[in-house]
Order: structure tokens, then sequence, then C-alpha cells
């Protein structure tokens, strides 16, 4: 099993950082909002600029939501929820691995972005009514962790470099991340 070589720390303020997200951002149209029920993206239009809810108050779950703005591009960025597919939890075997390889990139992101706020990074597998399946958990971690390195070594997308920036700029007193090790 793959493990965040982070300590773990009590998760940030999420309406703090929203305060600086929506700062930084501002100029891009996106406005970060926690405390929803849900997580939800609403799409830009005539009359109000783009949101990105996160659920209640957990900064991680405002992390995740960020990490799929951030791989979205501008033509999914122009539909609510990014026109991503999403079956809700209880999904069998075969929709669980259409849902792992869609998380690979985000949740990569996501660990980058938990590191950079100098807190820990926990898979989202997000199935929770039916039986795990060792073998798909292990391989989408092992999968998730391949792309990190992939991003630490041929660069972030420029928005989640952004991001990033920003979270080392207010949890880490300005200093970069490192990948961290794999440990099984």
């Amino acid at each position: 099993m793959l493990l965040n070589s982070t300590k773990p720390l009590l998760e940030p303020c999420v309406f703090e950082f929203a305060k600086s997200f929506n700062q930084h951002f501002k100029h891009l149209g996106v406005i970060l909002s926690p405390g929803a029920d849900e997580p939800f993206y609403q799409a830009p239009n005539k009359d109000k600029q783009s949101v990105i809810f996160s659920n209640q108050d957990f900064f991680s779950s405002a992390l995740h939501e960020i990490a799929h703005w951030c791989i979205a591009g501008p033509e999914r960025q122009k539909l609510d929820d990014y026109g991503y597919w999403y079956e809700p939890d209880g999904r069998n075997h075969e929709q669980q691995a259409a849902f792992y390889q869609v998380e690979i990139r985000p949740q990569a992101i996501e660990w980058a972005f938990h590191l950079a706020a100098n807190c820990a990074f926990k898979f989202s597998l997000d199935n929770l009514n039916n039986q795990p399946c060792f073998e798909l958990e292990t391989n989408f971690k092992r999968n998730v962790y391949a792309q990190l390195q992939d991003y630490f070594l041929n660069g972030f997308p420029a928005s989640a470099q952004a991001v990033i920036q920003l979270l080392c700029c207010d949890y880490r007193d300005r200093q970069p991340i490192q990948l961290p090790k794999l440990e099984v």
C-alpha cells in the first residue's frame, strides 16, 4: 500500500484558504466556495463567474475540487462539473475501475497540493458502500504515484503550479515541495 510520507497535521482552515485562493485567482473569474453539502463546479454564465464548491469545511475537499479545475481546460470549464461522468457511491467493479482511471491525474495534483499545504494526503477511493477490491485500489494508488512522479519530472499544469506556489507561500514559508518516497 502507498502512504504519504508527510506527517499528519491538522488541516488548515478551508475558509482562510478560500480567501487567499479567491484573491489570487479572481482575475481568472473563478472563486472557491467551501461549505457546500456536495462538491460541485458551477460553470460561468453571463451574470456569474465560475464557482468551485467544496464539501462542508473540509480542506481536502477544496484541494481535490481545485485539482479538477486545474486539469479541466478551457472548454470543460464552460460546463457544470466540467461535463465529467460520475456514478454515485455503490459502483460495481467495472464502474469503479473507470472512476479510478479518471481520478489519476486530479489525485496526483491533489497530493502535490497537500504537500504544499504541509498536510497529509489520503487517496479518495469514493465507493464506500461496496466491498473494496485490494488489487484495484493498489493499482490505482500506484498509478497516482506514477503520475505524481511524472508531474515532478515534466512539470505540473500551469494552473496547478500556481496553486502549489500559493499553498507553499501560505503554509510552507515559500519552501518548495519534494516528491515523497513510495512506501510499500
